[in-house]
This record gives C-alpha cells, sequence and structure tokens, in this order.
C-alpha cells in the first residue's frame, strides 16, 4: 500500500508540473463493457473528479442512451496496476427518444449526440443529424441521482454553416461544445470553407427554443475538429483529425495546392488517417490556432472522439474505429514529458 501511494503522487507530481513539448503514451485497460465498440463514445467531460464518457446513444440503432463514469482515483491506479479491475458507473439519459420524435417532427433526422459540457448540476449535449437536416440540436438537462433528466421543453436549434452552393458538408455537425465567460460556444466539425466564412457560434437562448447567435471566427482549419478541452480561460486543446476515407468522406481532404498540408495526409501510398493535437487560442470573437503534438504512429489512425484535460495532460478516447479490426475504444493519458 506504501509503495501504491508513492507511486501514485510520483505521478501526479510529474504531472502537474504542466504543458510540455511531448507526451508519454499511457494505455489504459477499459473493463469489456466500455471497451465494447458499439457504444460509439463521441465526447468527454472531466468533473468533481470523475471522467463522463458520452456514447453517441444512436437510438435508430436500438443503442441505449448513456454516459459512462469513471473515477480519476480507479483510473489512477489502473495506470499503476494494470491487473486491477476498474469500476464505472452508467448514467441513463432520461427523455433523449421523446426529443428525438420533435427534432423528427421538425423535419430534422437525429443521428446520435456528439458533444457534452457541464456547468454545476446542468449537463448540455449536441445532437448531430443527417447530412440534408437544416439543424443541429442543443439540449439541456439536469445531472440528478446517477441520472441525466433532459429538460423536454429546452430544444435549441444549431444552424449548419452552408457550402457556396447552400448545401451542408457531408456527415458534420457541431462536434464541440464549452463556455467562455458563461457563453456556450459550439464548434462546427468542418472549418476549411472558401472565403475564411468558418466560425464558431455563440448561444445565448431567448426562450426554451429560440436563442441568439453570435459568430465568433475561426482561423481556416484543415480535417475535422472531433471534441475540446478547456486549459485556460481562453485557451484550449482540440483534436484535429484526418481520415483518409474515398467517397464522401474525401470532402475533408485539402487541395494538393496547399502543399504544407497535404503533405500531412498523403504519401507515396496515397492518402493515409493523420491526428494531432492544436491549440486554439479565442480573443475579440476570433479563434486562431497552432499546432501542438502528433499522434504516434501506432495511434494515428484511430478516430479520436474524446478529450479532457488533466494535471496538464490529456485523456483521449477513440470511438470505436481503429486501423484494423476488430474495434474498440481505448482509453489513453497523454502525459507530459519532463
Amino acid at each position: 500500500m506504501k509503495l501504491y501511494c508513492f507511486v501514485l503522487l510520483l505521478f501526479c507530481a510529474n504531472v502537474s508540473k504542466g504543458q510540455a513539448k511531448g507526451f508519454d503514451v499511457i494505455k489504459i485497460g477499459l473493463p469489456p463493457t466500455l471497451s465494447y465498440y458499439d457504444n460509439q463514445f463521441s465526447g468527454m467531460f472531466l468533473k468533481d473528479e470523475k471522467l463522463f464518457l458520452l456514447s453517441e446513444s444512436r437510438l435508430q440503432d436500438s443503442a441505449n442512451a448513456t454516459i459512462f463514469v469513471l473515477k480519476i482515483a480507479d483510473i489512477n491506479r489502473k495506470i499503476i496496476d494494470t491487473n486491477y479491475r476498474m469500476h464505472f458507473e452508467n448514467y441513463p439519459i432520461k427523455n433523449l427518444d421523446l426529443l428525438r420524435e420533435k427534432m423528427e417532427a421538425i423535419g430534422d433526422v437525429y443521428e446520435g449526440l456528439e458533444a457534452i459540457f457541464m456547468e454545476g448540476d446542468n449537463v448540455y449535449l449536441s445532437v448531430e443529424t443527417s447530412t440534408p437536416s437544416k439543424n443541429c440540436y442543443l439540449l439541456r438537462g439536469n445531472l440528478y441521482d446517477n441520472a441525466v433528466f433532459l429538460d423536454l421543453a429546452f430544444l435549441l436549434p444549431m444552424p449548419k454553416p452552408t457550402t457556396a452552393n447552400g448545401s451542408h458538408i457531408y456527415n458534420a455537425g457541431f462536434e464541440c461544445l464549452t463556455m467562455i465567460d458563461l457563453t456556450l460556444i459550439g464548434l462546427y466539425e468542418y472549418n476549411y470553407f472558401a472565403g475564411n466564412n468558418n466560425a464558431a457560434i455563440a448561444i445565448t437562448p431567448q426562450s426554451y427554443t429560440t436563442a441568439l447567435y453570435q459568430k465568433a471566427s475561426m482561423q481556416p482549419l484543415p480535417f475535422r475538429i472531433t471534441d475540446i478541452t478547456k486549459t485556460s480561460k481562453n485557451t484550449f486543446t482540440a483534436i484535429n483529425y484526418f481520415y483518409k476515407g474515398e467517397g464522401k468522406d474525401s470532402v475533408y481532404r485539402v487541395p494538393i495546392t496547399d502543399v504544407i498540408n497535404d503533405q500531412l495526409i498523403r504519401d507515396s501510398n496515397g492518402y493515409k488517417s493523420y491526428c494531432r493535437l492544436i491549440k486554439l487560442k479565442y480573443k475579440n470573437y476570433k479563434f486562431s490556432w497552432e499546432p501542438l503534438w502528433e499522434f504516434p504512429t501506432e495511434y494515428m489512425a484511430y478516430n479520436w472522439e474524446c478529450i479532457a484535460e488533466h494535471n496538464g495532460g490529456y485523456f483521449v478516447l477513440n470511438d470505436k474505429y481503429t486501423p484494423s479490426k476488430p474495434y474498440k475504444s481505448v482509453l489513453l493519458y497523454l502525459l507530459p514529458k519532463k
């Protein structure tokens, strides 16, 4: 027990030294229920020393609407003792099926939950809809008695940005939620529109079904942004991911004339998946970004969808997709190097 406490203190002390130029990757073995691929994790949030893992909750595939919860103390113990059997809780999301019916009555087709942000007992969730749907949605609920109870009256549309011809970007929604000065911010997955029309939206509810939306411009960002975590008041770290897929997924490719970014996603064999962390800064209704860290080759092609800052490092989690089958969700901790 004394050795366990000493190693744990050493681990926390090393992490608390803050951000570094690189990270050591620590793989954290998840219980089979959590690593099961069809959870399709899509968001993560750290609150009260607990890590909340949001399932995409694909109701159309008969999936359960749920958030899994891990205690940081349990994760720390698992890092030290890989044989330790980690405990977890399952928080059901209530009323999502009824809100889905409301969206579809409006004409927008629910596909899944994509982002989570928690403030006090309030839980905010973003909903991705099918590509032709006009809006994505913001939901709000309360955390109570190990469950999230969604407010049936709260259904805020989040209008999708469009291309020059008015169409929507394939398979893209508001993948990130955060808060700046008590204002909710939604970040769209695709931020490489021509004409520098990329923007996050600040959301100020006017009622349960309407909101005032104010744009915050985004420095053009290639590929996709899949999740975000706050590191200081106006600074964030985000996952920037490119999937090498063909067909409609090719929308996330950059023109070959964009040599700097093109060389990140292509080699002599063609397109390759690519993933990195980026640092986002917000000032005067503008987001700028810079590269932070590239994932190691071993993990480059995982579809990382979730990130949460902890003691200067980051927890990251993929939805289910890995370079080869069998698919499964993998939790990593990125430990800052000394």
